[in-house]
């Protein structure tokens, strides 16, 4: 029974030089037809989103930093 499943995983390995070059690029274009892309409003919208989120994030920590100036200028000067 040990040599039986020895010898299926020997059969399922893809020999080595094959494997590197050829093999690989099989492998890779079966994945990208089970990809389930998005549609263009799909992706406009979560484009949209990830933009003004940034915008939010870089906004509020403009605010921070601006905060952290002045109290530091505060601090220097007195």
């Amino acid at each position: 029974m040990a040599k039986e499943q020895s010898s299926k995983v020997s059969e399922v390995r893809p020999s080595r030089l094959s494997g590197i070059k050829f093999g690989r690029i099989g492998e890779i274009t079966s994945e990208l037809k089970k990809v389930r892309w998005p549609t263009r409003s799909e992706a406009t919208r979560l484009t949209l989103l990830v933009l003004a989120i940034s915008g939010v994030i870089g906004i509020i920590l403009g605010i921070i930093d601006m905060g952290f100036s002045r109290l530091f200028e505060f601090i220097s000067e007195g």
